[in-house]
C-alpha cells in the first residue's frame, strides 16, 4: 500500500541519534553511524522525528510501504517501560490517531499492563500538541476584550505554493514570508507582525502531497529572483517543522545562501 513514511538522507545524517527521541515506536536505530528505519511496520509517518533532527536529514515521502501495525509497535514499546508507553500513547493522541490509541490500550489490557494516564499533562509551549482537540476559547476571552481592528497587509495573490508563479514580478528583490497554513488562524497579529512589506507563500508540509514539487518550485524562485530575505513561520507541532526542511532543500538545490529567520507559534497563539 502507498502511505506516508519517513526517508533518511544518509549523506546529511551524522548518527547523533536525536531522531530516536521523537520515535517511541522504535522505528529508528543508529546502525553503522547512521540513523536507519528498521521496519516500515513501526513507522506511523507522522514525522515527530523530523523536529528532533539537527541536520535536516529526515523528510516524509509517500511510497509503497508495509501497513503500520500498532500491535507490533506495542511489543517493542512495552519492553522500554512505562515512561515510553506513556510517551507513545501521548504521541498518538496529540496527532488525533484515536484508532491507534485504542489498539494500543487494547494490547495493554490483553497483556495485563497498566494503562498510564497519558493525557494528564497539559501541552507545554515547547511540546507538540499536533491535532489534539483543545478548547482555546476560554484562554482568549480576556485578550478578545482588548482586540483591535487592523488593516490587512497582504500584497500578492495567489499565495498557495502550488499556485504561485516563480516568474511573478513581485518576487524580484522580495522579502519572502513562507508560512504554514494554520499560522494566520492561530496568531491573531499575523498581518502586522509578520506579513507587512513581505511577499507571502503558504503551504502545509504534512497534508500537501507534493513536497518534491514544492522544493523544485522554490528552487526555481530562488534561482530566478533576487530574494533579499526569507522568514518562515510554522506551528509548534512536529510535522510543521518540515517547512524549514523544504526551504533548505530548495536553497541547496538553487545553490543559494540566504539566512532564514525561523518563528514558531504555539497552539495558544504565542510566539515561542
Amino acid at each position: 500500500m502507498k502511505r506516508d513514511i519517513i526517508k533518511i538522507n544518509e549523506e546529511k545524517c551524522t548518527g547523533c541519534g536525536g531522531c530516536m527521541i521523537g520515535c517511541p515506536e522504535g522505528a529508528l536505530q543508529v546502525i553503522d553511524g547512521k540513523a536507519r528505519l528498521i521496519s516500515d511496520l513501526f513507522c506511523d509517518g507522522l514525522g515527530a522525528c523530523i523536529g528532533e533532527c539537527p541536520e535536516d536529514a529526515i523528510e516524509i515521502e509517500t511510497r509503497e510501504a508495509m501497513p503500520y501495525d500498532e500491535k507490533k509497535v506495542m511489543e517493542n514499546v512495552v519492553k522500554a517501560g512505562p515512561n515510553v508507553i506513556k510517551a507513545h500513547l501521548k504521541h498518538l493522541s496529540e496527532h488525533g490517531m484515536t484508532e491507534y490509541v485504542n489498539q494500543a490500550i487494547e494490547y495493554l489490557k490483553e497483556n495485563n499492563i497498566d494503562v498510564p494516564d497519558f493525557e494528564e499533562d497539559a501541552p507545554l509551549a515547547c511540546g507538540s500538541p499536533g491535532s489534539m482537540q483543545q478548547d482555546l476559547g476560554k484562554q482568549r476571552m480576556e485578550s478578545q476584550e482588548k482586540a483591535q481592528i487592523y488593516s490587512a497587509k497582504l500584497g500578492n495573490w495567489p499565495v498557495q505554493l502550488q499556485l504561485i508563479n516563480p516568474n511573478a514580478p513581485y518576487f524580484k528583490n522580495a522579502d519572502l514570508l513562507i508560512a504554514a497554513d494554520c499560522v494566520p488562524f492561530a496568531y491573531a497579529n499575523f498581518h502586522q507582525r509578520f506579513l507587512k512589506d513581505k511577499v507571502l507563500i503558504i503551504l502545509c508540509p504534512k497534508l500537501d502531497k507534493v513536497i518534491d514539487q514544492y522544493v523544485d518550485k522554490l528552487s526555481q524562485l530562488f534561482t530566478k529572483q533576487d530574494i533579499k530575505s526569507i522568514s518562515i513561520v510554522h506551528m509548534e507541532v512536529p510535522c510543521c517543522s518540515g517547512i524549514e526542511v523544504i526551504v533548505r532543500r530548495a536553497l541547496e538545490k538553487a545553490d543559494k545562501n540566504i539566512i532564514i529567520k525561523d518563528y514558531t507559534i504555539s497552539i495558544s497563539g504565542e510566539i515561542i
